[in-house]
């Protein structure tokens, strides 16, 4: 697929390009971001690099990736990133971290509404998940300040970026 701009009233979504790697590189440094998010640790300009130039880019031409970069209107700042990925047939997993100076402002719950709906109307969906460590709050906040529904906790459910298992809240949007 083609990979699309979207506007919502605040926010610029597009895909990333190789000068958002400065930007991605700073956000990654984040220690929220590293410990929730599957990023390297440390996470390196090469790092920032590599997703910029290959990995993004590669998602959305193997259609299975779609992942969009919200930027604000008035400053063009980063304000984070925002990712549907094929799971299954019809089943999505919405992805999104947000640039640590740009929290609490309800971008990201602007940018993942507009990821979402354009999802609804463009994919072959029926489903869209969200997952998150269980303790990332912020996450949870904004995945039911869109709607999910919390279907429950999975113990140990993966190896976080400290090396141990941790348990994970995962809920879902679902078209009736």
């Amino acid at each position: 697929m083609d990979p699309v701009t979207l506007e919502t009233g605040r926010l610029v979504l597009r895909p990333f390009g190789p000068g958002d790697a400065d930007a991605v590189y700073d956000a990654c440094q984040d220690e929220d971001i590293q410990f929730y998010t599957p990023v390297p640790v440390p996470f390196g300009r090469q790092d920032a690099e590599k997703r910029v130039r290959e990995e993004w880019p590669q998602g959305w031409a193997g259609d299975d990736n779609y992942i969009l970069g919200a930027f604000r209107k008035d400053t063009s700042a980063l304000v984070g990133s925002y990712c549907l990925t094929r799971v299954s047939r019809g089943v999505y997993e919405l992805g999104y971290w947000a640039v640590k100076e740009q929290r609490g402002r309800g971008y990201t719950v602007e940018a993942a509404r507009a990821l979402c709906d354009w999802g609804w109307a463009t994919l072959d969906v029926h489903r869209i998940e969200w997952w998150a460590m269980t303790g990332n709050t912020g996450s949870r906040a904004v995945a039911e300040r869109l709607g999910f529904t919390l279907e429950g906790t999975l113990r140990n459910r993966g190896i976080a970026n400290d090396g141990r298992p941790h348990d994970w809240w995962v809920g879902a949007l679902v078209r009736l």
